[in-house]
């Protein structure tokens, strides 16, 4: 070894960061304190239990119960507004309570679906009641503010996005949930707001040339990432709801237009957003744009037909975005703000959406539990790190538009305040649950990590299709 070499070794020696301690040990190495070879960790590194998931997932839900009032008030006076029967007033509108949550909201669509799901896993009747009241509360006071249009117009009504949509924002997301709502049999029939939504999304809202499910900003063909998850899960919904697979059509073809424009195949991510004006712009990686495609292909395969042409496409883009996912993973088991840039902040809700799609996909069967058991574990030992004792859901970006720049990105705020952070953990929560009494593997802990052991005799019976 010549002298340069050495000296460069010696210095990276010198300078390399020792790994900080962290405030927690795994309880789970019954020698932890006596062990050389294992120090601390910054999140919980064991193995959850059953009760401590379903603890924090109660924990959200009653945050959410008192932080999303369902009461209508006068902007104008701040009064409440009782009787739906009453004359209508111009300036009502839905009280969204101190943290601004808005019923109608696209991120409310996931905390619904969320909430459905958990009750049917934890069997607790309390999630699903939580929609129940806010489905009664849709239904309640939907003839008041079609009432309103007729006399004020549309453009200033509370529940405007439920009676006249203008973007996919409005729809899906919300659409999808009322659809889940209708199947489980929680709350009145809402089937006139299904139909406005399921409508606006198949004839009305843009495209491309080629079908593509599109928006006219910030330029005048642009496709976002988000848009996978505001309309898939709703024409994939409307699929089953129906029994049409025109609908399952066109939501396989979402996903393979979507992805041919955004998703990068040697990194495994999909961009932001996609100009057809600008082509070869650079490409920022923000970690919930992926995240919402992870979540609309699990949906989607849900209920796409096993003998769909498209299905075995679908699964196959599932498996390159979630092996893409997980090489980026930090040591904390939570994913960054642009995902493929470790000096941006650990972002919440992209990391409860992998955590979702993986510990989902391994519960489908999809992806092999010895492959990724452990990586969609530390992504929930790190996620409940961020819901705090009152339920909130701490270190979630808000709301971002598609960006040209990495400084919008990078410094994007968090807030407990953004809703995209709810549904989201409670998903990746429910599937948690599910991977821990999930009879098809085994979870052995050894060597200090942990290991997911298929009991049909090894993990090449899992097909990665990679």
């Amino acid at each position: 070894m010549n002298a340069a070499i050495r000296l460069l070794l010696l210095t990276a020696l010198v300078v390399a960061p020792a790994r900080a301690d962290g405030p927690f040990r795994n309880r789970d190495n019954k020698n932890a304190t006596k062990d050389s070879a294992e120090g601390t960790y910054p999140v919980p590194y064991q193995l959850p239990t059953v009760a401590e998931v379903t603890e924090a997932l109660a924990r959200v839900r009653d945050y959410l119960n008192q932080a999303a009032p369902t009461r209508i008030i006068d902007s104008a006076t701040g009064k409440e507004i009782t009787d739906p029967a009453s004359a209508p007033v111009a300036t009502a509108i839905a009280d969204r309570g101190a943290a601004e949550f808005n019923p109608l909201a696209y991120e409310m669509g996931v905390v619904h679906s969320a909430m459905l799901r958990a009750a049917q896993v934890t069997g607790d009747a309390k999630f699903a009641a939580y929609t129940q009241k806010h489905m009664e509360f849709l239904a309640k006071w939907l003839p008041y503010f079609r009432e309103s249009a007729k006399q004020f117009g549309s453009d200033r009504n509370g529940f405007r996005s439920m009676l006249e949509p203008r973007a996919l924002d409005d729809s899906g997301s919300m659409c999808a949930a009322l659809i889940r709502a209708r199947v489980a049999k929680v709350g009145p029939d809402l089937k006139p707001a299904i139909d406005t939504w399921s409508e606006w999304i198949a004839k009305k809202q843009f495209r491309f040339s080629d079908g593509t499910l599109a928006r006219q900003r910030p330029q005048a063909q642009s496709l976002w990432a988000d848009d996978a998850y505001m309309s898939i899960p709703a024409l994939a919904e409307m699929g089953r709801l129906t029994g049409d697979r025109a609908w399952f059509d066109d939501a396989v073809k979402q996903i393979e237009r979507m992805s041919s424009y955004l998703f990068n195949p040697q990194l495994g991510l999909y961009t932001h957003g996609w100009n057809g004006s600008n082509p070869s712009a650079p490409h920022f990686y923000w970690g919930r744009a992926t995240g919402w495609v992870v979540v609309a292909m699990c949906d989607l395969l849900d209920v796409l037909p096993k003998d769909h042409p498209g299905r075995e496409k679908v699964l196959t883009q599932l498996r390159a975005t979630l092996r893409g996912v997980a090489h980026f993973q930090s040591g904390s088991g939570l994913w960054h703000q642009m995902i493929d840039r470790n000096d941006s902040y650990l972002e919440t809700s992209a990391t409860a959406m992998f955590t979702y799609g993986i510990a989902h996909a391994v519960n489908e069967g999809w992806i092999s539990p010895t492959t990724y058991g452990s990586i969609a574990q530390a992504g929930w030992v790190g996620l409940s790190t961020k819901i705090n004792a009152q339920g909130q859901i701490e270190g979630t970006c808000v709301g971002t538009t598609f960006a040209g720049d990495q400084v919008y990105y990078y410094n994007r705020p968090a807030s407990v305040k953004a809703l995209h952070g709810y549904g989201t953990t409670m998903l990746a929560g429910v599937e948690m649950i599910r991977m821990l009494k999930n009879p098809a593997f085994t979870i052995d802990y050894k060597l200090r990590t942990y290991h997911y052991v298929p009991k049909d005799g090894g993990a090449t019976s899992y097909r990665e299709h990679l």
